[in-house]
C-alpha cells in the first residue's frame, strides 16, 4: 500500500493545480474527471410528490416538485419528465411560475412540507430566469421547509413566500414573507412564534391584495409528533399582507391543527378549508361563500380527516367552484361543493397534490407517495407516469451474481431487487418484488438463493426461497420472561460474514439466529438508554393520534459484525449508544462516552466495521431529529476506547452512511443528505462527487467487491452506481505529481453476448443505463492538455496500429472506451446502402497497448482482452472464426477499391466519349454493386457487394465459428470475386486514355473519407 500524503501535502497539491486549471472547482469535478454516475432506477415504484404545478397558458408544460428527487419538468402533458434542478437540494416544498413570464421565470422553495418522520429538509429559495437552465439562491437558508410561493400576476416584482420552517425544533425563520424586488430583498409580514409556521398561502385570483394564510403549530421528535395548538389559525389580509386578521367565524372551538386552504378560481368568494380540531366531529371540510367572513362545516368523512399533517391539500376545479379534490389515503373528489365525496381512481395511496389541466378539467395530474398519475376522465381512472425514477431507498445491498443484483427497501413502496445491468438497459420489468409496506433492509444469503426482507417496525420479516417461490415469516416474537420488544420503524438486520446461516436482528436487544431465523437467541442486555419518556408512542400525534410505529424509539438501529472476527459485533442505537462486544455477546461496552464533541443522545445511524483491523470501526451520527444539522462521523482503532472525528468543513449536510474501501483504508465514501463525498486521505479532506450525481440524500452505500462498483441507495433518485472506483485507490503523492499516469485494469472480457431486447412499450418508461462492456483506458492528467498534438492509438504488441481513439485531455481522471473492434471495412460505393458493411470486427483476445502521444512525449499502457470462460469455442475454432472473418473483411475492402477504380475509368471513358469501353465497364460494375433502386421498397437484386457484405456481417457478428453453409457460401463468393477481378484485369489492358488516371493507392483509398 502506497503511503498517502499528509493533510496539507496531498490536498494541497490538488488545491495547487486547481488554481491553474479552469475547469476545476471545489466539488472535485476535475479530480474525478470522467468517472460518472449512472442511474438504474427503478421508476415502476416511483417516489413521493410534494407539489404539482401547471403552466398558466401552455397545457403541455407540467412541473413536479418531489420529496427527495428534485424538480422535474414535462413538455408533453406529463407523458415524460426531465430533471431541471439536480445541482441543488433535492427536497422540494413548492414550485411556482411567474404568471407574467411563465416560460422563463421559475421559483423553487426547498424542503418537503408533508412532515412525516423520514422527510428531508431544504436550504432555501431559488430562482431561474431562463426556464430552469440556471438558478440563483434567494436566501431563506435556514427555512428548512417552504410551503408556497406566489407571484402577483399583475406585478412580477411582488413575490410572497410561506415558510413552514423547522420540523424538529424552534425557528425564527417562519411565517409569510414579501419581496417588492423579485426576490432580492424580503420583509416578514406574518409571524406568530418559533413553533408555528405557515402551512398554506393563497392569493385571490382577481384581487392580488387579498391573501389567506394558514398558520400551524407543530413539533416532531424522534419519538413523538405533536400537531396543533393555541396558535394554529387561518388569517386573511386585504392590503397585500400589511395587516392580518383571523377568519374563524364558524370554526371549531379550542386548539386547531393543520388547516388547508383553497379559493375557487371561478368565484373567489368561495373558499374551502380542512380543519384539524380537538373534537373528531368538528374536524373536516368547511366552506365559506363570503370570502371567509363565515364558515360552515360540510363533511368529516374519514377520507377528509385522515392524517391531517400528511394530507391537507385542497384543490378547486378552475372552472367549477363546486368541484373540489382533497388529498388523502386515496384522494377524494366532490362535485357538489363538498357535501359528498368519492375516491379518485385506483393508484398508489397517499395523495398529496392535484393539478387540473388549464384547458380541460377532465385532465388531472396527481402527486402521490408512488409518483405522478394522470387522469383523462376527471379522476375516475388513473395512469402512472413511468419515467420518474424517484424511488426512495432506505438501504441497499448487492450480491455476487454477474451482473450483480441490487436489493433494497423503499419508502411506502415495498422491497425489491433488480440487476445492475440488463439487455437493452434496466427496465421496469427487470425489478422483482420481495416485500410489502415500507421496505427497509433487504439482504441476500451469501451462498443460497435466499432473500431476507422486512417491512416497517419488523411487523413482518420474510425469508424468501427464490428457487421454490416459498416465503416464511421469521421475525423474533415476544416470549415469556422477556420484556416487550421495541423494534425501530427501520429495524436493523445483518448477515454474518463468518457463518452464512447466521442472521442478526435488533430490537432493544441483539437477536441472533444460527438457522436463518428459525430460532432466535438474545445475546445482549438492553443496549439502549431505555428512557421511558421516549416510549409513549400511543400518545403521539397531537390533536390527531398518529401511532404508525414510525416514532418507536430507544431501539437498536445499526448492527455491524466485524468481517475479521465473528465475536466482534458493533451495535448503534437511535438514542445515541455505541455498543461493542468482543466475545460474541457475553459482555458489552458502551463506547459513546469516549466520543468528544458529540451531543448527548445523537442518533447512531450507521456503524461500519473495518476490513483491515478488527478494532477499527466508523460510526455515523445523525442529529437532525434534535434540530442539529451538523455532520458527525468518527473513527476508532481500539474498539471504541478512543474516537476521532473525520469530518471537515468540506462536508455539507447530515451524514447517513459511510463505506470503507476494501483495498485502500484511506479511501472512504460518505453518504450525506446533499450527496456523495469522497476522501482519499482517510477523512482529512473531502470532495463532493457531482458527475451525473444529483445533490440527493444518499442513505446507504455498498461496494461490490468483484466489480469495484460503488452502489448507492438514494432517498429520492433510486439506485445510483459509479462503476469501478479502483482508480481512486492509486491517487497518492507519486501519481498526483506525474504528468500522466495510467491506472492498472483488470482484463476485459470480450463481449460476445447478444439478445433480442426489444424496446417496445418503453417509449415513456425510465430505462436505467447499463454498465459498459468496453475496455476502458483510464489515466490521470496533472494538467489539462491545451497546446500541441495529443492522440491515442491502440496497438498490438508488435507495434501495429489497431485503431485510433480520441483521448480525453481534461485534468484529473480520464476514461477512454474501446469496444475491442477495429473500424468498419471500406465498402464499395453503390446506389443503395450495404447494411452489412456497417459491422466492425472484434480483435482477438490478447495483450494490447494504448500508446498516447502528448506533445513530444509518448506514454504506453498495456492491457488485456480475454474471452469469456463460459464460451463454448475451442482455441482452434476461434482461430478459424477470426481468420475467416478477416478474410471477408479484406475481400470487402478489395472489392471497394476495385469499384473505385471502375468508377474512375467509367468517368474518364465518358469524358473521352469512348462509349464502347464505358459500356463494358458499366456492365461489369452492375455485377458487382447495385446501381438501381432505393434502400426500402425499391430494392434491386443483390450483387456481389451485397452478398459479400451480408456474409461478412454474419461472420463478424456471430460468436460462433462459421457454419459449413457459410464456408460454402464464402467459397462461392470468392470464386465470383476472382472471376470479376480477372474480367477487370482484361478490361484494364484494353483501357486506353490520352492522360493517365490519377488514382489513389489502396492504402490512400482506405484512409480517404
Amino acid at each position: 500500500m502506497k503511503q498517502l500524503l499528509s493533510l496539507v501535502a496531498l490536498w494541497g497539491l490538488v488545491g495547487l493545480y486547481s488554481v491553474n486549471a479552469q475547469d476545476i472547482n471545489n466539488d472535485g469535478k476535475a479530480l474525478f474527471g470522467d468517472m460518472t454516475a449512472r442511474h438504474i432506477g427503478p421508476a415502476l415504484m416511483s417516489g413521493r410528490i410534494n407539489d404539482m404545478e401547471v403552466h398558466p397558458t401552455n397545457s403541455r408544460i407540467i412541473y413536479a416538485g418531489t420529496a427527495g428527487g428534485g424538480v422535474w419538468k414535462s413538455n408533453d402533458a406529463g407523458s415524460t419528465f426531465n430533471p431541471i434542478f439536480d445541482d441543488y437540494c433535492q427536497s422540494i416544498g413548492a414550485v411556482a411560475l411567474d404568471p407574467n413570464d411563465p416560460d422563463n421565470t421559475i421559483y423553487v422553495g426547498t424542503g418537503e412540507t408533508w412532515t412525516r418522520n423520514s422527510v428531508s429538509f431544504g436550504d432555501g429559495l431559488y430562482k431561474s430566469i431562463d426556464g430552469g437552465a440556471n438558478w440563483k439562491k434567494l436566501g431563506f437558508d435556514k427555512s428548512e421547509r417552504i410551503a408556497n410561493i406566489i407571484v402577483n400576476p399583475k406585478n412580477p416584482n411582488e413575490v410572497y413566500v410561506a415558510v413552514l420552517g423547522a420540523l424538529w425544533g424552534d425557528s425564527e425563520e417562519r411565517g409569510v414573507y414579501k419581496s417588492l424586488d423579485a426576490g432580492e430583498t424580503w420583509k416578514k409580514l406574518l409571524y406568530v412564534n418559533p413553533k408555528t409556521g405557515c402551512a398554506d398561502l393563497i392569493m385571490d385570483p382577481i384581487d392580488p391584495n387579498v391573501l389567506y394564510a394558514s398558520m400551524w403549530e407543530f413539533r416532531r421528535t424522534g419519538w413523538s409528533f405533536e400537531s396543533g395548538g393555541d396558535t394554529s389559525a387561518l388569517y386573511k389580509s386585504t392590503d397585500g399582507g400589511a395587516t392580518w386578521n383571523k377568519i374563524h367565524n364558524g370554526f371549531p372551538s379550542g386548539k386547531l391543527g393543520r388547516l388547508g386552504i383553497a379559493v375557487a378560481p371561478s368565484n373567489p368568494k368561495v373558499l374551502y378549508t380542512v380543519i384539524e380540531a380537538e373534537k373528531d366531529e368538528r374536524k373536516g371540510l368547511y366552506r365559506s361563500d363570503d370570502a371567509g367572513n363565515s364558515w360552515k362545516q360540510l363533511n368529516n368523512d374519514f377520507g377528509i380527516t385522515v392524517r391531517p399533517f400528511y394530507f391537507s391539500r385542497i384543490v378547486v376545479d378552475p372552472r367549477d367552484e363546486n368541484v373540489i379534490v382533497k388529498g388523502g389515503l386515496s384522494g377524494s373528489i366532490s362535485r357538489d361543493g363538498g357535501k359528498t365525496f368519492k375516491n379518485l381512481g385506483n393508484m398508489h395511496s397517499d395523495i398529496h397534490d392535484i393539478a387540473f389541466s388549464i384547458k380541460d378539467s377532465d385532465i388531472m395530474y396527481v402527486g402521490t407517495d408512488g409518483g405522478v398519475y394522470r387522469s383523462w376522465d376527471g379522476g375516475t381512472n388513473m395512469e402512472i407516469v413511468e419515467n420518474l425514477p424517484l424511488s426512495q431507498f432506505y438501504h441497499i445491498s448487492v450480491d455476487n451474481e454477474t451482473p450483480y443484483n441490487v436489493y433494497g427497501g423503499l419508502q411506502d413502496n415495498g422491497s425489491w431487487y433488480g440487476p445492475s445491468s440488463s439487455p437493452g438497459g434496466v427496465e421496469a420489468r427487470d425489478w422483482n418484488s420481495v416485500g410489502y409496506g415500507d421496505g427497509f433492509r433487504v439482504l441476500k444469503h451469501p451462498s443460497k438463493n435466499i432473500i431476507y426482507s422486512e417491512m416497517q417496525g419488523a411487523a413482518n420479516v420474510w425469508r424468501i426461497d427464490v428457487d421454490r417461490n416459498l416465503t416464511k415469516t421469521i421475525q423474533p416474537l415476544p416470549s415469556k420472561g422477556i420484556a416487550k420488544l421495541r423494534f425501530n420503524w427501520n429495524a436493523p438486520m445483518a448477515i454474518s460474514a463468518h457463518q452464512p446461516d447466521r442472521f442478526y436482528m435488533g430490537s432493544q436487544f441483539l437477536h441472533k439466529s444460527e438457522d436463518m431465523g428459525d430460532t432466535w437467541k438474545i445475546i445482549s442486555p438492553d443496549l439502549t438508554t431505555n428512557d421511558p419518556a421516549k416510549q409513549a408512542q400511543e400518545d403521539s400525534g397531537g390533536l390527531s393520534k398518529d401511532n404508525s410505529g414510525a416514532e418507536n424509539h430507544t431501539t437498536i438501529f445499526t448492527i455491524a459484525e466485524s468481517p475479521l472476527d465473528g465475536d466482534v459485533i458493533w451495535v448503534g442505537t437511535d438514542d445515541g449508544n455505541v455498543q461493542v462486544t468482543q466475545d460474541g455477546g457475553k459482555s458489552w461496552t458502551n463506547t459513546v462516552v469516549n466520543i468528544t464533541g458529540l451531543p448527548k443522545n445523537t442518533w447512531t445511524y450507521h456503524i461500519e466495521a473495518s476490513v483491515f483491523n478488527k478494532g477499527t470501526a466508523y460510526a455515523v451520527f445523525e442529529g437532525h431529529t434534535q434540530n442539529d444539522m451538523r455532520p458527525y462521523t468518527y473513527k476508532t482503532t481500539d474498539f471504541g476506547k478512543s474516537w476521532k472525528s473525520i469530518i471537515t468543513d468540506d462536508v455539507v449536510g447530515i451524514v447517513r452512511n459511510i463505506q470503507e474501501d476494501y483495498v485502500n483504508p484511506d479511501l472512504l465514501f460518505l453518504g450525506t443528505e446533499f450527496g456523495l463525498y469522497i476522501t482519499i486521505d482517510g477523512g482529512k479532506n473531502w470532495k463532493k462527487f457531482t458527475n451525473n450525481m444529483p445533490s440527493v440524500a444518499v442513505h446507504y452505500i455498498e461496494l461490490q467487491k468483484q466489480t469495484n462498483d460503488l452502489v448507492m441507495g438514494t432517498h429520492g433518485r433510486g439506485v445510483i452506481i459509479i462503476d469501478d472506483i479502483s482508480p481512486l485507490r492509486d491517487l497518492d503523492e507519486e501519481v498526483l505529481n506525474k504528468n500522466v499516469h495510467f491506472f492498472a485494469s483488470k482484463p476485459t472480457v470480450i463481449n460476445e453476448e447478444s439478445s433480442f431486447s426489444g424496446n417496445f412499450g418503453i417509449e415513456t418508461q425510465f430505462v436505467g443505463r447499463n454498465k459498459t462492456k468496453d475496455a476502458q483506458i483510464k489515466y490521470f492528467l496533472k494538467k489539462r492538455h491545451t497546446f500541441g498534438k495529443m492522440n491515442m492509438e491502440i496497438q498490438d504488441m508488435e507495434g501495429n496500429t489497431v485503431i485510433e481513439l480520441g483521448p480525453g485531455k481534461s485534468k484529473g481522471i480520464n476514461i477512454v472506451n474501446w469496444n475491442g473492434k477495429i473500424k468498419q471495412p471500406k465498402i464499395a460505393k453503390g446506389k443503395t446502402f450495404s447494411f452489412g458493411g456497417f459491422t466492425s470486427p472484434s480483435v482477438p483476445a490478447g495483450t494490447y497497448k494504448a500508446v498516447m502521444t502528448k506533445g513530444k512525449e509518448t506514454f504506453e499502457h498495456t492491457f488485456e482482452l480475454i474471452y469469456d470462460t463460459n464460451s463454448p469455442l475451442t482455441a482452434e475454432e476461434r482461430e478459424f472464426k477470426n481468420k475467416t472473418t478477416m478474410k471477408m473483411y479484406d475481400m470487402t475492402q478489395e472489392l471497394a477499391y476495385l469499384v473505385y477504380e471502375l468508377d474512375e475509368m467509367i468517368t474518364k471513358s465518358e469524358l473521352d466519349k469512348n462509349s464502347k469501353m464505358a459500356g463494358k465497364l458499366i456492365d461489369l460494375k452492375e455485377t458487382l454493386v447495385i446501381t438501381t433502386g432505393d434502400n426500402y421498397v425499391g430494392s434491386a437484386e443483390p450483387q456481389l457487394r451485397e452478398k459479400m457484405a451480408d456474409l461478412y456481417s454474419k461472420l463478424a457478428d456471430n460468436y460462433d465459428k462459421p457454419t459449413s453453409s457459410e464456408v460454402e457460401n464464402l467459397s462461392m463468393i470468392a470464386e465470383k470475386f476472382e472471376t470479376a477481378k480477372s474480367d477487370f484485369i482484361k478490361l484494364k489492358k484494353k483501357f486506353k486514355t490520352k492522360e493517365p488516371l490519377a488514382l489513389m493507392t489502396f492504402d490512400e483509398f482506405l484512409e480517404h473519407n
